[in-house]
């Protein structure tokens, strides 16, 4: 059955689902409007996922997407990271504190987080979706056994491939465009940098599975192109962070709509994995950083939360973790059902 038949939706479109900018009530508002919503765990516990899955229940009865990572486990050195918070001092000096005395890891992949599979199991939702990597064969059996349909981001054929052999249901396909994380598998492997329309069409003619385009999508056009490529469906992200909905706080806001958004930039500064963020002064710092090489992620991630918690409270905003696809710029700020309804005219008129 194809997928947007068995998810019952009126649009092919999913919002990404953003950890730390996505939330319950934007999830649920996208589902009501028919189209998927999603949810990033992540970065959360089971106790806390348990909440926001809750929350998320409470405000739909339509189908939505629980989003995991499941990277590599980080290895700790502790040299290294006391060399990266060494290189970082003058900034939080800058802001009347010292960095951290050490760094840890601020969250578990979902390969080491059996509580939190355990939860997703339990909650069935109608759509999980994996970044970062797969998980192993006996997670995708218990998930399938609940009848969840499974997804998992793919940069490259060989990563999708992987999704195909692994008995997964959808590839969504992350061009380079794409905000936020890249999902590589391996963050230390040579990165193809494809482009949402080559790699889109490339895992349609190569993969026997559905493909979700990411990357750069903003408006309903942009949706017909994807569908014109041979996608199932569209995954945008930053096209909903403006919406009032998200969590996205004044300033990632003020951002989005400012300067930075026309010259958004991969970076590996603030997480330790490559990302794409709107330019600011965190982004700036890859001038400066010669051959150091920042912490695993997420231990990285510790620091750049620090550093930024060290910055707002002095009022600079520069150091914010603003993650935004190269459409940035094409952003628009209204609430998240009145979003859906606009792409999806602009869809029909698009494809008339």
């Amino acid at each position: 059955m194809p997928m947007l038949e068995r998810l019952g939706l009126d649009l092919p479109l999913i919002q990404a689902p953003m950890a730390g900018t996505s939330t319950p009530l934007l999830a649920a508002e996208v589902s009501n409007a028919g189209a998927l919503g999603s949810i990033a765990l992540g970065a959360s516990n089971a106790a806390d996922a348990r909440v926001a899955i809750d929350e998320l229940r409470a405000r739909t009865t339509r189908p939505f997407n629980l989003n995991l990572f499941v990277h590599q486990a980080p290895v700790a050195d502790p040299e290294r990271e006391a060399g990266w918070l060494d290189w970082l001092r003058s900034l939080f000096v800058e802001f009347g504190v010292e960095p951290p005395a050490a760094l840890q890891s601020p969250y578990a992949s979902l390969a080491e987080d059996a509580e939190l599979l355990a939860l997703v199991v339990e909650a069935a939702p109608a759509v999980a979706s994996f970044h970062f990597g797969l998980p192993d064969a006996e997670a995708v059996s218990a998930l399938h056994e609940r009848g969840v349909l499974l997804l998992a981001t793919a940069t490259n054929l060989a990563e999708a491939r992987a999704i195909e052999a692994a008995g997964l249901d959808g590839i969504i396909a992350q061009g380079i465009e794409a905000g936020g994380h890249r999902g590589m598998f391996d963050p230390a492997a040579t990165d193809p940098q494809l482009g949402t329309v080559a790699l889109t069409r490339l895992l349609v003619r190569e993969t026997g599975l559905p493909v979700i385009a990411a990357g750069g999508i903003m408006d309903g056009a942009g949706i017909a192109a994807a569908l014109d490529l041979g996608a199932a469906a569209a995954q945008l992200g930053t096209a909903f962070v403006a919406c009032p909905e998200s969590a996205a706080d004044e300033s990632y806001r003020a951002a989005l709509m400012g300067p930075g958004a026309y010259e958004t930039t991969l970076t590996q500064l603030v997480s330790g994995r490559p990302a794409r963020a709107l330019a600011n002064r965190f982004t700036a710092l890859s001038a400066q950083v010669g051959e150091r090489r920042p912490p695993d992620y997420p231990i990285a991630y510790d620091a750049g939360k620090a550093l930024n918690a060290a910055a707002k409270a002095k009022g600079e905003h520069g150091f914010g973790a603003h993650w935004a696809g190269q459409g940035a710029p094409l952003a628009r700020a209204m609430p998240a059902a009145q979003l859906v309804a606009t792409l999806s005219a602009e869809l029909h008129a698009a494809r008339r």
